[in-house]
């Protein structure tokens, strides 16, 4: 990893869009910047709020994104809590690299959240509690493909989004919807068998109690810090979503 080189991290969220500069560390350069997400909003006019709101950041070489879908070769496949058609097939990363005129990466959001937390020991799995429910999985440091978990069926005929995203989480109290994670939890360890677990994203902070003892509670700005990973050496790398090269 280039030692000098500041990467924008860019988050999309179903609820909001927040970025940052990073320096190759992965400390923050200047403060954060957020603005609600434009939900329904078309793919290219989601691209030309982002180039508004990182117009006065300081400068930077190039741009990683976390994005609530599953994302290929900088493509998006799905995007399901952002209310547009026009996502599917859309080339986010080429978007974006024209937009702002630097490389650009894209992967998962919850994927990108892990690659600032993991320990690179072992089976390593980041869930992320957010308007959604999002999943990445490491081993060794290397982050794998992406499998779309929340998409499967959980309970009572409904997936793991439906049943623990945040409209959930405000229909049944957070009690309820604590007992429904801490059950997924259990079928992720039966599923993988994970080492280690994370729990991130901006619901996390409402978990009460003491979580088992291979569950760890991480911030949420995570989900920013992991961007300058996409740009690393090896699997992390490897794994992430580019755009074509400039």
């Amino acid at each position: 990893m280039a030692t000098h080189l500041h990467t924008l991290a860019i988050d999309v969220g179903g609820s909001g869009l927040k970025a940052v500069v990073l320096d190759a560390t992965g400390t923050m350069v200047g403060e954060r910047v957020r603005v609600d997400t434009p939900t329904g909003a078309s793919p290219e006019a989601v691209v030309e709020v982002l180039a508004e709101l990182v117009r006065d950041l300081p400068p930077y070489d190039r741009i990683g994104v976390g994005f609530p879908g599953m994302v290929r070769d900088g493509v998006v496949r799905t995007a399901p809590n952002l209310g547009h058609d026009g996502w599917h097939g859309f080339a986010l990363a080429a978007a974006l690299q024209q937009a702002l005129g630097r490389p650009t990466r894209v992967a998962n959001d919850a994927d990108v959240q892990g690659l600032a937390v993991i320990r690179g020991q072992g089976l390593e799995m980041v869930v992320t509690l957010g308007t959604g429910f999002g999943t990445g999985l490491y081993e060794h440091g290397r982050l794998c493909p992406h499998l779309e978990i929340s998409h499967q069926p959980f309970r009572k005929g409904e997936t793991y989004d439906q049943q623990l995203g945040d409209a959930a989480r405000r229909r049944v109290g957070n009690r309820k919807w604590q007992k429904r994670v801490l059950r997924a939890i259990d079928n992720l360890r039966t599923l993988v068998g994970f080492d280690r677990l994370y729990v991130g994203g901006g619901n996390a902070r409402r978990l009460d109690g003491e979580l088992p003892a291979d569950v760890a509670r991480v911030d949420n700005s995570a989900g920013l810090l992991g961007a300058v990973h996409l740009f690393g050496s090896g699997g992390a790398a490897a794994a992430a979503q580019s755009a074509r090269k400039a």
